[in-house]
């Protein structure tokens, strides 16, 4: 019998994630990458939740952790740059751990690429879908026919433009701008401090990464600024312009902003698509409900991935059971993370002196409550 062949878009996290669990379902998956090959660096995200579980279950959680940060804590500084406290970010029986993306991508994409094909440096460009199968076309590729597709191609997902529409219709803006830049390793002192500063409307954070640190600007502009994805010159202005009154190390990370040929810039945004799936095309991870800030969405890329290839199993030839289960499975676990995330960037980067006082002071409270915390256990 032959096995259904299904497109995966995007090889970043949910892609290969997806790819590994279909290949040992019964499908026939292919993957395509519109990057000529794994995307380096990026900035350190957590595998955490329902992630980890996925993580032991495809056997690559001792891996990650072989790639894990060095970060242990962060230091919270005041506008001089002056330390007001420190705070743990793990713990011995933490069931999480802190990688690069790239790291995380790398070792998924191990994990598939025997039993999966793997197209890079190709995209797809128009999709024709009836009752039985899709044709694509690709901008490189001879056109081909699947089964099913599915656009794990990011926020700013080509599946979802082309499906479902513009991304005008599905992006809100949180009014934060995102951007990084990475470091020379000899730019942090303590390799296992992850150190930030803010003031209102702008946060600064150094982050030793594993192996090549990163500078973080997250920031609210005065007014809406032009934006153009691949107008680096418009945004290396905006963030001299954001953090040019901002002291303790910003002079020196804004210069790195400035000299890197590619740093990476991005307004901050929540997708929310009314339904993720069209006829035989569904989508997964940050192009069906991306959440910024929370940090999270690789880790709900990788449950969402199991999900669907769970449910497609589950629905042997009816791929809409399939497509709907998933999708009322996932939107209980993304649902109450979008509805908070306006909340969170209130406190992450307070508007105002009085909003950083208070964020300040939660801190400590909850700097307060981990120190507590171990001597009561310790003397139970």
């Amino acid at each position: 019998m032959k096995k259904p062949e299904v497109l995966i878009v995007g090889a970043g996290i949910a892609g290969p994630a997806l790819a590994y669990w279909l290949s040992r379902n019964g499908y026939r998956p292919t993957v395509i990458e519109h990057a000529r090959q794994l995307r380096s660096g990026g900035s350190a995200i957590v595998v955490k939740g329902p992630a980890v579980p996925v993580a032991e279950r495809m056997g690559v959680l001792p891996q990650l952790r072989g790639v894990a940060t060095r970060n242990r804590s962060l230091t919270l500084l005041d506008p001089e740059g002056r330390r007001i406290l420190q705070l743990p970010l793990t713990s011995d029986g933490a069931p999480t751990v802190e990688v690069t993306r790239a790291d995380l991508s790398e070792v998924l994409h191990r994990s598939a690429q025997s039993e999966a094909e793997f197209v890079f440096d190709d995209t797809v460009i128009a999709l024709d879908q009836d009752g039985r199968g899709v044709d694509v076309t690709f901008r490189r590729s001879a056109p081909r026919r699947f089964d099913l597709v599915v656009g794990a191609d990011g926020m700013h997902s080509t599946v979802r433009r082309l499906v479902f529409g513009p991304e005008r219709q599905f992006a809100s803006d949180l009014g934060l701008y995102g951007a990084t830049v990475p470091l020379a390793p000899d730019a942090i002192e303590d390799p296992s401090e992850m150190t930030m500063l803010t003031v209102p409307n702008r946060m600064l954070v150094v982050h030793p990464s594993r192996t090549t640190p990163l500078a973080i600007f997250t920031f609210r502009a005065a007014g809406p600024v032009p934006h153009g994805r691949k107008n680096i010159a418009l945004h290396k202005r905006i963030v001299a312009d954001a953090y040019a009154d901002v002291r303790w190390r910003a002079p020196e990370l804004v210069a790195a902003f400035l000299d890197h040929p590619a740093p990476f810039f991005d307004p901050l945004t929540t997708v929310r698509v009314p339904s993720w799936s069209r006829g035989r095309v569904v989508l997964l991870g940050d192009a069906a409900a991306a959440t910024a800030l929370l940090g999270d969405g690789s880790s709900m890329a990788m449950a969402g991935a199991y999900a669907l290839a769970e449910e497609l199993t589950a629905h042997p030839g009816d791929h809409a059971r399939a497509f709907a289960a998933y999708e009322s499975r996932l939107r209980r676990e993304v649902g109450p993370r979008q509805r908070r995330v306006g909340l969170l960037s209130r406190l992450m980067v307070p508007r105002t002196p009085q909003g950083l006082a208070v964020r300040n002071a939660a801190a400590r409270a909850v700097g307060y409550r981990n120190r507590i915390a171990p001597r009561e256990a310790a003397n139970r």
